[in-house]
C-alpha cells in the first residue's frame, strides 16, 4: 500500500508544479518608430528570473506563482515596470512601448545640481553602509563598478544625491549572488538621517564548488529566515505563529502596544479569496523568535547583549496587497524600520527563493 501511495505521489506532483506556474510574455516597441526593440533587458526584478527580447522584440518569462514587477529596460530608454500576477489579463500579450530619454531634462538636472569631485572617495563608504549595509553578509559585498556612480551633494538641503551611469554590479560571497542593480534614486536627508534608494534588482546565481554551494544554501537560509519576505509569505499563508513570528499593534494616538492576537482581524486585514490586503491603522511590532540579532546591531542600538529576539517595526502610507511570494504591492507604501531596517542590499533574497 505503501508504494502504492508513492507511485501516485510521484505521478500527480509534476502536474501540481506545473499548476503552480504561470507564463508572461509580449512584446518591447520603440514607441516613436513602431518598430520591435531587439536585445532590451526583461525581467522580474528582485527576482533570479529574466531574458532579452529576440530579433522581434519578443519575450517569454515562466513565473512561479505570486505576484512579480516585470522591468523593461534599453539604453537611452525610459525603464518601464508593470505589476503582473497570475490573474493579469492579457498575460500573454503584453505590450510595451518605450519612449526615449529627455537628454535635455538630464543636462539641466546635472547643471542645477553641484557635482562632488572625486565623490566615491569621499561618500563611498557612506553610500555603501547605507545601500548594502553593515551586517555580516554585507560585508562581504563588492562593488564591481563603482565609477559609474555620481554624486550629487546640496548644501542648502543638506542632502546627498547618488546616480548611475549604468547597472551597479555588486558581488555578494556571503550568499553566492550577483546582483544587477539599475539605480533609480538614492537620496539621504542628513538632518533626519533618513536614506531612501529605489531601483530594480537582477540576481543571478553564482557558479562554485560543491562546498562553497552548501554554504551557500546555508546562508540564504539564514538570511530568509526572520526577513520582511517570509513574514509577508507567512502572514498570506496564515502561519505566523508557527513560523516563529509574534506581532503586536501600536496605537498612533498614544504610541502604546498591545498584543495583536487576531491578525486577520477585518481592522487589520482583508482576505478575499487567494487575496491578502494589509490595512492596519497604526504601525505594527513584529518579534521574530527563531534567530537571535546579529552582535552589531545590538551594539550600535545599544541593546543588551543578552537580546534573543530580532524586533522590528513596519508602518503602511496606504493598504498594500500581499501575494503568495511574500511580493506586496506598492511597497513604497510600506516603511520598517528596526531590524528589518538594518538588513538591506547585502541580506536580500530573491522573491523566487525556496526553502
Amino acid at each position: 500500500m505503501k508504494k502504492i501511495c508513492f507511485l501516485l505521489t510521484a505521478f500527480v506532483l509534476p502536474a501540481i508544479l506545473v499548476a503552480q506556474q504561470f507564463r508572461v510574455s509580449g512584446t518591447v516597441i520603440d514607441n516613436q518608430t513602431q518598430l520591435p526593440l531587439s536585445g532590451a533587458s526583461v525581467f522580474c526584478q528582485n527576482t533570479t528570473i529574466g531574458t532579452l527580447t529576440n530579433s522581434s522584440g519578443e519575450f517569454t518569462l515562466n513565473l512561479p506563482a505570486g505576484g512579480y514587477d516585470v522591468v523593461v529596460s534599453y539604453t537611452g530608454f525610459e525603464t518601464q515596470s508593470l505589476h503582473i500576477n497570475q490573474q493579469t489579463e492579457n498575460a500573454g500579450t503584453l505590450r510595451f512601448m518605450m519612449k526615449e530619454k529627455n537628454k535635455n531634462m538630464e543636462e539641466v538636472a546635472v547643471v542645477a545640481t553641484t557635482e562632488v569631485k572625486n565623490g566615491w572617495e569621499k561618500y563611498g563608504s557612506f553610500f555603501t553602509e547605507q545601500f548594502i549595509g553593515i551586517t555580516e553578509n554585507s560585508a562581504t559585498c563588492t562593488i564591481e563598478n563603482p565609477a559609474a556612480l555620481r554624486f550629487f551633494f546640496s548644501k542648502k538641503r543638506n542632502r546627498l544625491k547618488v546616480i548611475a551611469s549604468e547597472d551597479i554590479i555588486i558581488s555578494n560571497m556571503a550568499l553566492g549572488y550577483k546582483i544587477k542593480y539599475q539605480l533609480d534614486s538614492f537620496v539621504h536627508e542628513y538632518g533626519t538621517t533618513v536614506t531612501q534608494f529605489t531601483g530594480y534588482p537582477l540576481f543571478e546565481e553564482m557558479q562554485g564548488s560543491p562546498e562553497q554551494l552548501a554554504k551557500w544554501n546555508e546562508k540564504r537560509e539564514e538570511a530568509y529566515l526572520g526577513s520582511l519576505t517570509h513574514f509577508m509569505r507567512s502572514y498570506y499563508n496564515k502561519t505566523l505563529g508557527g513560523e516563529g513570528f509574534k506581532m503586536e499593534f501600536i496605537d498612533p494616538k498614544t504610541n502604546k502596544t498591545r498584543p495583536l492576537n487576531d491578525p486577520y482581524d477585518s481592522a487589520f486585514a482583508i482576505v478575499d479569496g487567494e487575496e491578502l490586503e494589509l490595512h492596519p491603522p497604526g504601525s505594527l511590532r513584529v518579534i521574530y523568535l527563531g534567530e537571535t540579532p546579529e552582535q552589531a546591531y545590538l551594539i550600535k542600538n545599544k541593546l543588551s547583549p543578552d537580546n534573543t529576539v530580532q524586533v522590528s517595526q513596519i508602518s503602511f502610507r496606504d493598504a498594500v496587497g500581499v501575494e503568495s511570494n511574500g511580493y506586496f504591492y506598492d511597497q513604497r507604501d510600506v516603511l520598517s524600520i528596526g531590524y528589518w531596517g538594518w538588513e538591506k542590499l547585502g541580506d536580500f533574497m530573491p522573491y523566487n527563493y525556496k526553502l
